[in-house]
């Protein structure tokens, strides 16, 4: 396996699997808020806080998983989490493409949603589909960069997942954030269906 700092808090099940730093400076946007989570109650979290510093390439290229992402492919074999988070970050001037409504047929996965205060939530790589399992949950977080704001949401969420099951954090998703939570699973099913489809 590549040299980067893998950290496991806690043991069993739900097994978790963070990561963040995936690509170009994201990681000065998110990596420190993995050393800010509470220990889990319940089961293991598994902390990657950086994959690469280097180039940008992007996770819906599959270029990305031939070159630095390929850890990404080995630590989900490895560990098999119950439930998978990327953490990234953007300039607000992508706010409307990661949002856009023709990002399903644009870039292959469903846009993102807002919960609050800048924060997206989305779907994962389909390139990682294959390697992740169907009863996982598996999500993609998009924190807004320079925004004190959007990252203290981006903790108070990930501390929730952090100390709940997969399901036990989609009720948690569904009272904080109802109408984006509906849309984002709208989006979610309607991607997982065309990954179906094609496979």
């Amino acid at each position: 396996m590549a040299d980067i700092n893998l950290y496991q808090v806690g043991f069993g099940r739900p097994r978790r699997l963070f990561i963040a730093g995936l690509h170009g400076d994201e990681w000065r946007y998110t990596s420190d808020l993995l050393f800010r989570l509470s220990n889990p109650d319940i089961g293991s979290v598994y902390k990657v806080p950086v994959i690469s510093k280097g180039r940008y390439i992007s996770t819906l290229n599959h270029r990305y998983y031939e070159s630095e992402g390929s850890i990404v492919i080995e630590l989900i074999k490895k560990i098999k989490p119950d439930i998978y988070i990327e953490l990234h970050s953007y300039k607000r001037e992508y706010f409307k493409n990661l949002v856009s409504k023709d990002r399903l047929s644009e870039k292959g996965v469903p846009s993102y949603v807002e919960l609050g205060n800048g924060l997206l939530i989305g779907s994962v790589s389909p390139y990682l589909i294959d390697h992740l399992s169907d009863k996982s949950l598996h999500l993609s977080f998009e924190v807004a960069k320079n925004s004190r704001e959007s990252r203290r949401e981006l903790l108070e969420v990930l501390n929730a997942v952090n100390n709940s099951t997969a399901n036990d954090f989609l009720i948690y998703l569904s009272k904080k954030y109802p109408s984006a939570l509906k849309k984002a699973v709208e989006g979610y099913i309607l991607y997982h269906k065309m990954i179906s489809f094609i496979s």
